[in-house]
């Protein structure tokens, strides 16, 4: 099967070795994505920060022939349970009509300090 990859241009995807999504037949994964800016920057906010990483996110599906009601499985990392409720209004926002399995994970830390959420998703496309 052909094997395509997306690219958001973050430096380390040739460092580490990843992709920002993969799409192998009508499977496309989307990796961890974290809130940044293409500055570098990241708006404290939650909401915020769940807001551009679904931008990020669906950008890296729709350039690998994805859409939103292609969208399976979403899981949301979160450092503060706190925030909950407006990252998960978030995704109500993006995903309510679609209905994906989901999962949030409370966790001790993610990579940057500065990030509040990561996430990441999965799509099925047919044909």
């Amino acid at each position: 099967m052909d094997r395509q990859h997306a690219s958001s241009g973050s430096p380390f995807e040739a460092s580490i070795g990843f992709s920002r999504a993969v799409r192998v037949g009508g499977t496309i994964a989307v990796s961890g994505t974290a809130p940044v800016w293409p500055d570098g920057s990241v708006d404290p906010d939650a909401a915020v920060q769940a807001r551009r990483c679904w931008e990020i996110m669906l950008a890296a599906l729709e350039e690998l022939g994805g859409s939103v009601p292609d969208v399976v499985r979403t899981r949301q990392y979160v450092v503060d349970a706190a925030d909950a409720d407006a990252v998960g209004a978030v995704h109500g926002e993006v995903f309510g009509d679609v209905r994906p399995a989901s999962t949030m994970v409370v966790v001790a830390a993610l990579l940057d300090p500065r990030w509040k959420v990561e996430m990441e998703l999965d799509a099925v496309v047919a044909g």
